[in-house]
């Protein structure tokens, strides 16, 4: 499949972005298109499978930022983390910034990728 077919998967996926600051919301789509792009050099990957997991875990990244961040529902959260099985570190303060955490969990993503 085109990786522009791909990309447009990931820019159409509204949910993916729902709630989050324009700032955090920035930094996903990036990571996302990256990861997406990616893909391409790939052949052992099925690439649209991948995209599709990528969109879901971007979805349950977004909540969780949404959440600790934009809600203060930290409880509701750590749920999340727990069912998602999330192994980035959680963030130290209740008040995180939102774009601070986001950037945190995507670098920790692509860490996590490059192993």
């Amino acid at each position: 499949m085109p990786v522009s077919s791909l990309l447009n998967r990931v820019l159409d996926d509204e949910a993916i972005t729902r709630g989050l600051g324009d700032a955090e919301a920035r930094v996903l789509v990036e990571w996302l298109v990256e990861r997406t792009e990616r893909l391409e050099d790939d052949d052992d990957l099925d690439a649209e499978v991948e995209v599709q997991r990528l969109c879901r875990r971007a979805r349950a990244v977004s909540r969780f930022v949404h959440l600790w961040c934009h809600q203060r529902a930290c409880g509701a959260a750590l749920q999340l983390a727990a069912v998602e099985r999330f192994g980035w570190p959680l963030p130290d303060e209740i008040d995180a910034d939102a774009y601070d955490l986001m950037q945190a969990i995507v670098e920790w993503e692509d860490e996590q990728t490059r192993r």
